[in-house]
């Protein structure tokens, strides 16, 4: 079993100052008629609501769980890893590539445990986080399988379905098919896919699945968190935790739709949708940073009742729109921890 990190509390105090531009999510312990929660089996109805608001806003997308055949497009073993395209399908008829990495040269163990990488904008897609292309601060697959860890690495459908990364292509391509879903719902079905995937695997625990993202990615990771509980641990790197902090208004994420004044929802309640699993955001003063504190605060209380006070936390790198090797080390760390790797 891992060590305890040593910086575990540290993610749970404030910064020094939180700037005055940071929104302010919603409380969370009240229900509907501002009374107090303070019973686990409250928050379990509170949760509820708050993820049928969020499905109702995003879409649904109604479609068969089962996960057909993966076949194997091509195979390198490089890099003490073995790496696989693969391809299998997200929807009936829409196939999904991805890269999958098995550990190679370490002890034998009957099952490992499985993460979901999901890449940032880029038009490498998959074969940057897969070690292949990009930065090598980017090679979080790679780096996960490294450490013991099943990777699979899916390309974002905003690629998938597109031509040479135009993709205004894919999202017209949605709302063609799915009238009133919006992007991240599609998002969000091809991350629960992929978990599907993962745990299919004879070589993975189905009870040690974690996931994370950088930019693109930490914006499906924060969904997939919220809404798929087979996922236990998270780690979420500048992806942007308040509405106005990115581009969340984006036709491919929310859509306009949420610069409405008054629009009901905000990115606290679904965070507070992964308690008491772990979630880790991840800032660098670009999308995240000390602004995004008051929704680690908000959530704590939540964690708190759900007894893993520990389970969330805000790690400010403060170099950018970057995962430095700071930010590569904790995510490795805490992904360890919470899924005892």
């Amino acid at each position: 079993m891992p060590d305890r990190p040593s910086w575990l509390d540290e993610v749970r105090r404030p910064p020094t100052a939180v700037p005055e531009s940071a929104t302010r999510p919603a409380p969370l312990l009240f229900d509907d008629r501002h009374r107090p929660i303070r019973t686990p089996a409250g928050w379990s109805a509170r949760r509820g609501e708050i993820a049928s608001r969020w499905r109702e806003f995003l879409g649904t997308i109604e479609t068969p769980r089962a996960v057909e055949p993966i076949k194997t497009l091509e195979e390198d073993r490089r890099a003490g890893v073995r790496r696989r395209l693969i391809r299998y399908e997200a929807e009936p008829g829409l196939p999904v590539e991805a890269y999958l990495l098995e550990p190679l040269d370490l002890p034998a163990t009957p099952r490992r445990p499985g993460v979901v990488v999901c890449h940032s904008t880029t038009a490498d897609t998959i074969r940057q986080p897969s070690g292949l292309e990009g930065p090598e601060d980017k090679h979080i697959g790679l780096d996960l399988a490294r450490r013991g860890y099943v990777a699979l690495c899916p390309r974002c459908f905003l690629w998938q379905y597109s031509r040479a990364g135009k993709i205004a292509e894919a999202v017209d391509w949605l709302h063609r098919r799915r009238p009133g879903v919006s992007g991240m719902a599609k998002m969000l079905l091809d991350a629960v896919r992929a978990v599907d995937v993962l745990v299919s695997l004879p070589g993975v625990d189905p009870k040690r699945i974690g996931s994370i993202g950088h930019s693109l990615g930490a914006k499906e990771v924060l969904y997939l968190s919220a809404f798929d509980s087979r996922v236990r641990a998270t780690v979420s790197s500048e992806g942007g935790i308040g509405l106005t902090y990115s581009n969340w208004d984006a036709p491919w994420y929310l859509g306009a739709s949420i610069r409405r004044p008054g629009f009901p929802l905000d990115h606290g309640q679904v965070l507070a949708l992964t308690a008491p699993r772990a979630f880790l955001l991840i800032g660098g003063e670009s999308a995240d940073g000390d602004w995004s504190w008051p929704y680690v605060e908000e959530a704590l209380p939540v964690w708190s009742l759900l007894e893993a006070p520990d389970a969330v936390g805000l790690f400010n790198h403060r170099q950018g729109h970057a995962f430095p090797p700071s930010s590569r080390t904790r995510s490795a760390e805490w992904l360890d921890w919470f899924l005892r790797a």
